[in-house]
């Protein structure tokens, strides 16, 4: 069997995550698990790498919803650093406003 990445959870995103719904938390959990846990630095349809910014360095689109994440692909870790909402140009992360 295939051993992945493993994921981590930034206190900040993890905060994140308390905000959102019940059902929205799944929904973004089983995603970062699916889509993170391999290859996380291949850029695919809902993963991509970000100009320089002060969140993190790729971004994982789920729905509404927007993952940021770091890699360490030496020790084969994800660390996801913050979870927004996007709607249309507006990413509120933590209930705060944020400019990439």
């Amino acid at each position: 069997m295939l051993m992945g990445f493993r994921i981590e959870f930034s206190e900040r995103a993890r905060d994140n995550l308390k905000i959102l719904r019940k059902r929205d938390q799944q929904i973004v959990v089983d995603a970062i698990d699916v889509q993170l846990a391999h290859e996380p630095d291949r850029r695919t349809r809902n993963r991509k790498r970000l100009e320089e910014n002060t969140i993190a360095p790729w971004e994982l689109r789920v729905g509404p919803f927007r993952v940021f994440y770091d890699i360490d692909v030496e020790n084969e870790l994800v660390i996801i650093v913050a979870v927004g909402e996007k709607t249309h140009n507006t990413l509120q992360i933590g209930g705060e406003e944020i400019d990439l």
